[in-house]
């Protein structure tokens, strides 16, 4: 299954893909880079720059990592929705890819738009893109 990114709400996206992983399809996502979380933009910044300010005070350079680049963002997103630590969880994420932009092979193939998870953009003023979020980052 193929899914088109674009003015896909975060959260919502999350979870409609965590329960079809888990039920075993396999699932691609393009245009990564196009989700968008809702919210104030400076709170959605501040929470994340908080996330990868976070350190062990023992060892400064241990985690917890957070990831910066957006495709990162999205699939540890998905992650937190899975029961990862268990088998079942890792063998479900490993069915999951995810592309910024739409690559060369999949440009052909029939693409699903997630009708559930779509943004509203004359209710919500307020959004921001995953790939503004990973330039903010610091994502090359």
């Amino acid at each position: 299954m193929i899914i088109d990114g674009e003015n896909l709400i975060l959260g919502r996206t999350a979870s409609i893909v965590a329960k079809k992983l888990l039920n075993g399809e396999s699932i691609t996502i393009i245009n990564g880079e196009k989700i968008v979380i809702t919210g104030s933009e400076k709170e959605i910044f501040e929470r994340f720059k908080h996330r990868l300010k976070l350190k062990n005070l023992a060892n400064p350079r241990k985690g917890p990592n957070y990831p910066k680049s957006s495709e990162r963002i999205v699939k540890r997103t998905i992650r937190g929705m899975l029961p990862y630590k268990k088998p079942k969880g890792r063998e479900a994420l490993k069915r999951l890819k995810i592309y910024a932009g739409t690559p060369e092979e999949l440009k052909d193939h029939d693409v699903i738009k997630l009708k559930d998870a779509e943004l509203n953009k004359e209710k919500s003023l307020k959004y921001t893109t995953i790939k503004k979020l990973s330039e903010y980052l610091g994502s090359g």
